[in-house]
């Protein structure tokens, strides 16, 4: 027999909506360390149950630094769109000036210089909107080669330490085998030489 599907909609039983968030949110949490193990990603999950219990996982960096990633880089997408809408916005108000001196009643007594500096005006907003563009996208680039700088970096440090570790324990592994074989030809000696007794 198939298991029955479930309905997307609110569990109006009291116990049996408790007994399903406690299996899904384990679920969730499993799914959670199972997904930041395999793909080594950074995970933050954060659940409010309805009598408002917190219950939290992340990933070996911890849940702090996670948000708090997520906080720069929230601020830095919002900086950026912020200026493309300015810069945006700016083209398109020159653009209703352009269009309304367009519509206007008296737009065939329009001179050729007015014609003349309505494109000068829009030629300037379209080079100012280009150039914050590439400006934005410079800066999105610096700012990813930063980060990769930060990870190759970090990435060699932790290669080192890890090389450094298997070391010690190969001479670990070393100094102990010197031991014992030491004291292994010691015995044999002892054994093929017998210490002379005094009569």
């Amino acid at each position: 027999m198939g298991r029955r599907k479930v309905q997307m909609k609110r569990i109006e039983d009291k116990s049996s909506r408790q007994v399903t968030f406690s299996k899904r949110r384990s679920g969730l949490i499993k799914k959670a360390r199972e997904l930041s193990v395999l793909c080594d990603v950074e995970i933050a999950l954060v659940i409010f149950s309805s009598r408002g219990r917190l219950y939290e996982f992340s990933s070996a960096d911890g849940l702090t630094k996670i948000l708090e990633r997520y906080r720069c880089h929230y601020e830095q997408e919002s900086e950026a769109s912020k200026d493309v809408n300015e810069a945006l916005r700016s083209h398109t108000e020159l653009l209703h000036i352009v269009q309304s001196q367009l519509e206007e009643p008296n737009v065939e007594q329009l001179s050729l210089m007015d014609l003349v500096n309505l494109e000068k005006q829009l030629d300037m907003a379209l080079s100012e909107t280009r150039a914050r563009k590439t400006q934005l996208m410079m800066e999105s680039i610096m700012t990813l080669q930063e980060k990769e700088k930060l990870l190759r970096a970090e990435n060699e440090l932790l290669e080192r330490e890890s090389a450094a570790m298997e070391k010690n324990e190969d001479e670990g592994n070393e100094v102990v085998i010197g031991f014992s074989n030491h004291q292994y030809l010691g015995n044999l000696g002892s054994l093929c030489c017998p210490t002379p007794t005094r009569l």
